[in-house]
C-alpha cells in the first residue's frame, strides 16, 4: 500500500469517534491499548461474551451469537477496510475487531466451559494469531484490505478450535 499520500496515523480517541467504522474496527477503544492491542481486543471479546451471555441469556443464545459473529464478520470487512485506509495502514495494529469476532467464534464453540478451559482457549487463539504458522501466515500475506484483516483471524480461531477438538479426544 502506498502510504505517501496517506501517511500512517496514530489513532486517538478522537479518531475512533470520527467514524462508526473506526469505533467498531478498533474494538470500542480496546485497540488503543499502548501494549499488545490485539491481546487487549481479545480480552475485551472474552469479557463482553461472558457479560452479555450471563446478563441477557435469553438474547445472547448460541444461535444469536452465531448470527452476531457472521454479521459482525462482514461488517468488520467494511470497517477494517475504511479504518485501514484512513490510518494509512491496511492492517493497523489498533484494529482489533478481527480478534473480537474470531475469539467470540472460539467461545461460541467451547462454552459453557470452566474458566481454565477458556483461559487455554485464549492462549491457543493468541498463539495462532500472533505466530501465524502456515497456512495462517500465507493468508495474512495473500489477502489484503478489510477481508485480509478479518480472514486470517478466523483461520487462527479454527486452528485454536482444532487444538481443542484434538485435546477433547484424548
Amino acid at each position: 500500500m502506498d502510504t505517501t499520500a496517506n501517511p500512517i496515523r496514530k489513532p486517538t480517541p478522537a479518531f475512533i469517534l470520527a467514524h462508526p467504522a473506526h469505533f467498531l474496527s478498533q474494538g470500542f477503544g480496546s485497540g488503543l491499548s499502548p501494549i499488545m492491542p490485539g491481546t487487549a481486543g481479545t480480552l475485551f471479546a472474552w469479557l463482553s461474551f461472558a457479560v452479555l451471555s450471563v446478563r441477557w441469556p435469553q438474547i445472547f443464545t448460541p444461535m444469536n451469537w452465531g448470527i452476531i459473529i457472521v454479521v459482525g464478520y462482514f461488517i468488520g470487512v467494511w470497517a477494517c477496510e475504511v479504518t485501514g485506509k484512513n490510518l494509512g495502514a491496511a492492517d493497523h495494529g489498533s484494529m482489533v475487531w478481527d480478534e473480537i469476532i474470531a475469539f467470540w467464534l472460539v467461545l461460541l464453540f467451547i462454552t459453557p466451559a470452566p474458566f481454565m478451559t477458556q483461559l487455554w482457549a485464549f492462549i491457543a487463539f493468541r498463539f495462532f494469531d500472533m505466530v501465524k504458522p502456515p497456512p495462517i501466515g500465507y493468508f495474512d500475506r495473500q489477502f489484503k484490505g478489510g477481508f485480509g484483516v478479518m480472514f486470517d483471524d478466523i483461520v487462527a480461531a479454527f486452528f485454536a478450535l482444532l487444538v481443542f477438538a484434538l485435546w477433547m479426544t484424548w
